[in-house]
Order: C-alpha cells, then structure tokens, then sequence
C-alpha cells in the first residue's frame, strides 16, 4: 500500500480538507500515476454535496487525470514509465455487457466502476483525483498526445469527451448548424471542438458578457437567452444543439430551434426534472436526448483529435488550499473556464 497527499470532503456540508488516502499495491495489469493536475468538475460538487444521492465519506473527488506514468505491473505492455497518461470518469467496468463489448462502458449494464464514489472490485471505496498519485487498471488510462500541455488537458478527460462524444455523434461537421447552449467548464470545449470538425457554431447563453471569448473560441455568432427575441430569431435554425448547462431550462423553447430532424443533446445534468411536450417532437421529427461522457477508445479518439487540432481547456491553476474557494466560485460562474488543481501544492 501507498500512502499519499489528498483533499477529501468529510461530509455533505464540511469544507474539504486535507487527508491521505491509501492507494493498492500495483497488480499485474495496473498502472501507478503521478498526478500532475486534476480538474474541479461540476459533478464534483454534486456529489460532495450528496445532490445525486447519498454519499459516502471521505470522498476524495477529481475525475479530470492528468500525470506520468511512474511504475507498471508486470503484464502492462502499452505503457512505460515516464508516459504522459490521463484517467477520466471510470476506471472498471464488467467488460461482458454489450455496451462495454461495443466500448461504451459508461453504459456498463452492471455498474461501472467511477473514479470516486463507487465499490471497487476488493470492496473498498475508490477515491480520486485531489491526491498525487492513483493506482488503476491499464484498460482505463489514456495516453495525452504530447501537444497538449497537461494542465489544459486534464478538463478533457471529462468535460472534452462529454462533449465531443454528441458532436460526432450527431454529425456536427461541414455544412452543419450547431448551437452550445452555456459557455462553462462544458461549453467552452463544445466550441472549440465543434468549430474544429468544420460546423457553424452558435452560442447562446444567459448574457452576451462572454460574447468575446465566444467569438474568439470558435463561435460564428452569440446570442443571450435571456431576450425573448433570440427564440422567434433562431427559430428553426440549427441542425444540432448541444445543452450544456446544470439547470433548469425550457426544452420546448429550444426544440423550437431546430431544423425538422434536428436534434437536443443534453449534457448537463440538473439535479431537478425537466419536461417538455411530446407534440414538440412529433410535429417536426426532432430528437431530445441525453449523453454520458464516451467510452475509453472514444477518450482515446477525443484525446487525439485535440491534439491534432491543438485544443486544450482554457484553464486557472490553483493550489490545493483554494479547492472550496473555487467551488463556491464555480457556483457563482466565476472562473473561466475550468479550475485546475496543481497537485504538487498538496500539503
């Protein structure tokens, strides 16, 4: 066993403080990773915080990995030591269902195993990414192309594949109409990635106050939510929309601005249910449906078409002991666009 720094929620309503945690010794198929940095996702906070369900603690969230390689076990041959790698939002599944048989092992039919938060397979509490080091199967790390600087790629590992997985999805590409509803820790990376597969990318958020940075990101056009005239503007606009925001929206509103055939993918996932009218759909063909990050080839897929097309997140360094300050500024959209722990600031 390895016993290493960390930041860990002790309960719903306590501040993270820091702890240690102990990591497995290395097995035959496993991989011991220094943690570089890990990105604050906004599931993080939701599950501190038991929004989806009851917790359990400590926690030691962080499922946005990125670090090097610093010691395999005996049957790992794709990985050295010294390596650039990344770990996302899972790190096991069953391998047998038929989503992990077609590599989509966030579908696991049996329960994949999350990065924090779950079961593992030797009954003990997995924790994650605020520490400095973790132990994980060699199936679920990923390589960082050697493009991306690892503080910018850490985000990718969750919020990259949670929107690039949709945009491919759907088509988003030449002569395609996209719109990304929020220009957050998600958004932002729809942006960018969409422009880079060669769609027309629209923002629409709450305000036009990061219109600029929308514009610079990849957005050909921005318009704020907030004005009644952007929904008869943009009425049947868009071939796909990807809504990337935590909260509550109108989905009628926003079906409304498809093209018929046209569909709303939604990423983010409000603690509240949300509904809509069915004869929205209907009437048009439209498709409303949810995405849950990808699976490990598509990471893999994502990781390296961002470093082809040299997108990282757009990211602020922080040190260990500003992890609850930067949660409450996540809260109040105060970070642009991704906090992004320097683990090597652990006490």
């Amino acid at each position: 066993m390895l016993t290493v720094p960390a930041y860990a929620a002790t309960s719903a309503t306590e501040p993270l403080t820091p702890t240690t945690v102990e990591r497995r010794d290395v097995g035959p198929h496993d991989i011991l990773i220094e943690i570089k940095y890990v990105g604050i996702c906004h599931s993080d906070i939701h599950n501190v915080r038991s929004e989806w369900g009851p917790a359990s603690y400590p926690m030691v969230p962080g499922h946005e990995i990125a670090g090097v390689v610093a010691e395999v076990g005996r049957e790992v041959t794709g990985y050295a030591p010294g390596d650039r790698v990344g770990v996302g939002c899972m790190v096991n599944s069953c391998r047998a269902c038929e989503p992990c048989l077609r590599g989509e092992e966030q579908y696991c039919l049996n329960g994949n195993t999350l990065t924090y938060g779950s079961v593992d397979a030797d009954g003990t509490l997995t924790q994650g990414g605020y520490s400095t080091h973790v132990v994980v199967n060699d199936d679920f790390v990923v390589r960082v192309p050697g493009t991306l600087a690892l503080d910018e790629a850490a985000p990718l590992l969750c919020a990259g594949i949670t929107t690039y997985s949709p945009l491919r999805r759907w088509g988003a590409g030449p002569g395609k109409k996209v719109a990304v509803v929020g220009l957050g820790g998600l958004g932002h990376l729809a942006v960018k990635i969409a422009h880079a597969l060669g769609a027309e990318v629209t923002v629409l958020s709450q305000s036009l106050k990061k219109m600029d940075d929308g514009l610079r990101l990849g957005a050909r056009r921005y318009f704020a939510t907030s004005d009644p005239a952007t929904f008869e503007q943009l009425a049947g606009a868009f071939d796909l929309i990807v809504n990337t925001v935590s909260a509550r929206v109108d989905l009628d509103s926003y079906l409304g601005l498809l093209k018929p055939g046209g569909a709303l993918i939604n990423v983010g996932a409000p603690p509240e249910a949300l509904s809509l009218n069915v004869v929205s759909l209907v009437m048009h063909g439209h498709v409303c449906a949810g995405s849950l990050i990808g699976g490990i080839r598509e990471t893999q897929e994502m990781l390296d078409f961002c470093g082809e097309h040299g997108i990282g997140a757009e990211v602020e360094i922080i040190p260990a002991a500003k992890i609850n300050e930067a949660f409450e500024r996540m809260l109040a959209s105060d970070v642009r666009y991704r906090f992004v722990i320097d683990t090597s600031t652990l006490p």
